[in-house]
């Protein structure tokens, strides 16, 4: 949910393949920074990212 003090957007993310790896909270709030809910909403897990080196090109 995002809100931008006019209004609130809501916003559903389904992931090919594996699954969002979510914080536990006992009965509390959890914070996370802003990293970490890319992270999550990218699939990764958040608690421990790991660096991947990309191709820059295909040939």
């Amino acid at each position: 949910m995002w809100h931008d003090s006019q209004g609130a957007c809501l916003f559903t993310k389904r992931l090919e393949r594996g699954r969002f790896i979510w914080p536990s909270a006992a009965g509390e709030a959890v914070t996370i920074s802003p990293a970490q809910l890319s992270y999550l909403l990218s699939g990764i897990d958040w608690r421990n990212p790991q660096e991947t080196v990309r191709p820059t090109r295909v040939g």
